[in-house]
């Protein structure tokens, strides 16, 4: 861990001086050093703290004590897109400091109506229907979209007064961002809100039943699924020589061997390897109940590899996949994905998917093709119902041409029976 002295032995001095600022100057650099600062990293930081000190002081703070959170996002705003990032040290700082309980955090802004209508509905979704959060959060960004769109938040009035030409001038503004699929999920997210404000709000009643929705087939898209042999392929492309490489490999490797949701992988920490009884514990990104799937010896020899040689050290997350970069944190869902697109572009495989998911969809069908029965397939997979699990029928192409009976031939002239 780097000290102040380690990174300017000539002028530390100079820093400890500083009239707001330097008191906890010796603090900051070990603190960012363990986050995964690099040396010349926080050499930039350092010199950029005389000017956020100067800027401190001329705007009435001179004892660190007087620092809030309202001044220390003046002072980034004052920084932003400067030479030199000072606004980004600004945000350190910030964070620093509310670490070690010198200032306290920014309060969080007032929610507007909208926002405290669509947290009160997504209180309902999670108490009343059992819906996971990324469901709700989905429920709650067409809510607020919806009440934006009438004016709700200068008229809460306009709820009472909502009408059907309300909803369908809404629809027709989103119509143009969405597919049809996508419509369909969000009128069912609006028939679900419409009968709730019916029921507790004095919206008026029924609006839910005169909104059309796009007609869409049951099970009229195939499922996204490659053939194993590009999974195998796409998975040995990956160099695994760098350390963010060889996480992007076994982040991926993971989602293939076991069907896995990307969520599901970035939320996988270490007390959820069992070593001893061979055995590796998913929480279900959808449904929050544990599956105990068993651990292979391929899937150990490779994740004890990333724990040995990519992995940072010296990290309090329990996380299993943390970022290689400053600073050091849990990945979010998105690294998986943005791994999965990068490294299918280096392949060069034809791959026309976009996103990882297609890797747990290409892990069924894989299994189905091993003559997998269905029920192991949806334990495996985590599915409540057995439909869930029957949509990858129709992506066995192959085995569903020996299931139809030959098509019969029409008999020969010589054959035909003269009609009377």
């Amino acid at each position: 861990m780097l000290t102040l002295n380690d990174v300017v032995p000539e002028a530390a001095e100079r820093y400890r001086s500083l009239p707001v600022l330097g008191s906890h100057v010796e603090d900051f650099i070990p603190w960012m050093s363990a986050r995964g600062y690099r040396e010349t990293t926080l050499y930039g930081m350092l010199i950029m703290l005389p000017r956020i000190d100067r800027w401190l002081r001329e705007h009435g703070v001179e004892r660190l004590a007087e620092i809030d959170p309202a001044i220390l996002s003046q002072c980034w705003k004052a920084f932003v897109r400067r030479k030199g990032q000072p606004s980004a040290v600004v945000g350190a700082l910030r964070e620093f400091l509310a670490a070690r309980g010198l200032v306290q955090p920014e309060q969080p802004k007032a929610l507007t109506p909208s926002e405290q209508l669509a947290g009160a509905y997504g209180r309902h979704l999670e108490t009343a229907r059992g819906l996971c959060r990324d469901t709700i959060d989905n429920h709650a960004r067409t809510v607020v979209r919806l009440l934006n769109h009438i004016g709700y938040d200068d008229d809460p009035a306009r709820l009472k007064a909502l009408s059907a030409n309300d909803i369908e001038g809404f629809i027709r503004l989103r119509a143009p961002h969405l597919r049809r699929s996508s419509m369909q999920v969000m009128i069912g997210e609006l028939r679900g809100f419409l009968r709730f404000v019916s029921t507790w709000f004095e919206a008026p009643a029924g609006l839910e039943n005169r909104i059309d929705t796009p007609r869409i087939y049951t099970q009229e898209q195939l499922p996204r699924a490659l053939p194993w042999d590009t999974v195998q392929a796409l998975l040995e492309s990956i160099d695994r020589s760098s350390p963010r490489r060889l996480r992007d490999y076994t982040m991926l490797f993971l989602a293939a061997t076991y069907g896995l949701r990307v969520g599901e992988v970035v939320a996988l920490t270490l007390d959820d390897i069992n070593w001893r009884q061979g055995q590796l514990k998913i929480v279900q990104e959808k449904t929050r109940s544990q599956l105990v799937l068993p651990l292979t010896d391929q899937a150990g020899s490779v994740i004890l590899d990333y724990l040995r040689k990519a992995r940072p050290s010296g990290v309090d997350s329990r996380r299993l996949f943390i970022s290689n970069r400053a600073p050091i944190q849990p990945l979010a869902r998105s690294a998986v994905t943005a791994a999965f697109e990068r490294h299918a572009k280096r392949s060069g495989l034809k791959i026309p998917f976009a996103g990882a998911h297609c890797l747990r969809h290409s892990y069924a069908v894989h299994l189905l093709r091993k003559g997998v029965s269905l029920k192991l397939i949806g334990d495996l997979l985590g599915h409540r119902s057995a439909g869930s699990t029957c949509v990858y029928l129709r992506l066995a192409t192959e085995d569903l041409r020996q299931v139809p009976l030959p098509v019969p031939k029409e008999p020969s002239a010589s054959n035909r029976e003269v009609q009377p």
